[in-house]
């Protein structure tokens, strides 16, 4: 059984990093052309070794994103060639049934698993905050909409909403404003700077100005006054801001998960990113999903050709999970669905039809 096993995963893991390698390569030339605007232009000029350095650092999460897909053609693509060749019917005579086989390719599946993990919520995040800071060094910042990103905070008996313009190449920020309100809800103070950097706690605000308001007395006044540096206490960190400008499904599983708890914490609606942090809790399980999908391949009796077909099927699945994956997010979103059956909903609807083409095909024929 181990040189099965052996057999098994030589052949499937060559063909999944051939496949894999594949995809990476086309979606590598299609975001380099997507770039090739961008060069020559910027604050600093944009050049071509940096759109190239760019588009490299977004391979990580085109892999978190391929990798099932990858897995599902590369081993349906195994599969079949062994049954085309009658190797797998010389396997299954060597004592490898179904319920083997399955547990072997669950086994390589967890592995893939782990990979996906890895790939999404360690290597794409840095990665891809790495490319954003690299862009924003060239073209000045980061900025999403016409008025940036908004925030909130509660801080004892005060409310705080902060808009962020854009994020700097540096890791800063611009264009900062803070509108502090009291438990009625009037504004009290404004504060506001063209930059501010993030420290262990706080924000450095430089040349801030500060506008209060007085409304306690008999009459009410405005104060003004501009502060070479002011720094501001508050738990917002640079990965809160970074998933209001940015994707949220770009951030690790814990990102997404404080984000989460700071969202609650000042009554603001998570529902997109409880969605989000959710798929990201599944979707490596996925390919558990499609190496169960595969294994069907293997049973079909065919002398001649039909491999490219059954490569294209798999294609076509692959692509057909993807898109449902996307679609009941935006769906669950909107509907206010519960977040983690918006996120399982796909992988559990091919698990089951998975399980019942195995159980059709290779038990029951």
């Amino acid at each position: 059984m181990r040189t099965i096993r052996r057999l098994v995963y030589r052949e499937v893991l060559a063909s999944v990093l051939f496949v894999a390698t594949g995809f990476l390569a086309l979606f590598f030339f299609f975001d380099f052309v997507d770039e090739l605007p961008n060069v020559g232009k910027g604050v600093t000029p944009y050049r071509l070794t940096q759109a190239l350095l760019y588009v490299a650092l977004m391979i990580p999460s085109h892999l978190y994103e391929l990798m099932p897909i990858a897995v599902l053609i590369g081993t349906i693509f195994v599969m079949a060639r062994l049954a085309q060749s009658s190797e797998y019917t010389i396997l299954r005579t060597s004592g490898l049934g179904p319920g083997r086989a399955l547990r072997a390719l669950l086994a390589l599946g967890l592995l893939f698993t782990v990979v996906t993990f890895a790939a999404g919520d360690y290597a794409a995040p840095a990665a891809d905050r790495a490319a954003q800071l690299l862009r924003a060094r060239y073209q000045g910042h980061i900025s999403v909409g016409q008025t940036g990103a908004w925030l909130k905070e509660r801080q004892d008996r005060f409310t705080y909403n902060v808009n962020v313009g854009a994020l700097t190449g540096d890791g800063g920020m611009q264009s900062v404003r803070i509108f502090e309100a009291d438990e009625r809800g009037f504004l009290v103070t404004l504060l506001q700077a063209p930059r501010a950097t993030f420290t262990n706690g706080a924000w450095v605000l430089q040349q801030a100005q500060r506008t209060r308001f007085d409304t306690g007395g008999s009459t009410a006044h405005v104060e003004r006054s501009v502060l070479p540096e002011l720094r501001w206490t508050t738990e917002l960190t640079p990965e809160m801001v970074s998933v209001a400008l940015l994707k949220p499904d770009r951030m690790s599983t814990l990102d997404l998960f404080e984000y989460i708890q700071h969202l609650e914490q000042n009554g603001q609606t998570s529902q997109r990113y409880e969605i989000e942090f959710w798929r990201k809790v599944f979707y490596p399980l996925s390919c558990l999903v499609m190496v169960v999908l595969a294994l069907p391949f293997a049973y079909l009796h065919f002398r001649s050709g039909g491999i490219t077909t059954y490569v294209f099927g798999g294609v076509l699945i692959g692509i057909s999970f993807f898109l449902l994956n996307n679609v009941f997010g935006y769906i669950g979103n909107l509907r206010n669905w519960l977040p983690w059956l918006t996120a399982a909903a796909p992988g559990l609807i091919y698990t089951l039809l998975s399980l019942g083409a195995f159980s059709w095909l290779v038990l029951r024929r």
